[in-house]
């Protein structure tokens, strides 16, 4: 855990889950984590702190790593990266959905409609999302700049979402994103 991370009552606690063999093996720098760390600390104006892991792709090991993060860690929201495309390996959507009580198809539709705009084989990624108890679970590729991309698509709901469905209530920085919150449902 890096000294910016450490566990405080007011924090939110986000799950970072890279699912990557290469990754998890050493043998390839991973890129994902640190981009999405990055976007969080840009966008958000709520105390947060990050819960990383780096998980092979295999079914059991992805499934594992996010009920830990939501049952034992408390994640208001896990963010994964890679694992979303069509290749054998690539299984972080049917982890997340096997976790999952509800899936938010919306969230994929989304990130896809987004990503077509930039590159056709978008239609190869298999983003989606999916609730656990009180946490929302947000599949992203694994490419920084697709990362980017589809953040900057969904966050504006994700602080909502996580209202609606009895997490802490994040807010951003508005000059980076605005969350969108219905007007009767903003505190304060």
């Amino acid at each position: 855990m890096e000294p910016t991370d450490q566990v405080t009552d007011q924090q939110a606690a986000i799950g970072i889950l890279t699912v990557s063999d290469r990754a998890f093996r050493g043998e390839y720098e991973d890129r994902g984590w640190p981009a999405i760390r990055q976007y969080l600390d840009a966008v958000l104006d709520s105390d947060w702190r990050a819960v990383p892991r780096v998980v092979p792709d295999e079914p059991s090991e992805v499934q594992l790593a996010l009920e830990q993060m939501v049952d034992r860690d408390l994640c208001c929201l896990v963010i994964t990266t890679g694992g979303t495309g069509p290749a054998v390996r690539d299984v972080t959507p049917e982890a997340t959905e096997h976790v999952c009580q509800k899936m938010m198809p919306g969230f994929g539709e989304l990130m896809r409609q987004v990503s077509l705009q930039k590159v056709p084989t978008a239609i190869l990624s298999r983003q989606t999302a999916g609730i656990r108890d009180r946490c929302l679970v947000v599949n992203l590729p694994g490419q920084p700049r697709a990362i980017q991309e589809c953040l900057d698509a969904v966050f504006p709901a994700i602080p909502y979402c996580i209202d609606l469905i009895g997490g802490p209530y994040l807010t951003t920085d508005e000059r980076r994103i605005v969350a969108f919150r219905p007007k009767k449902a903003r505190k304060g």
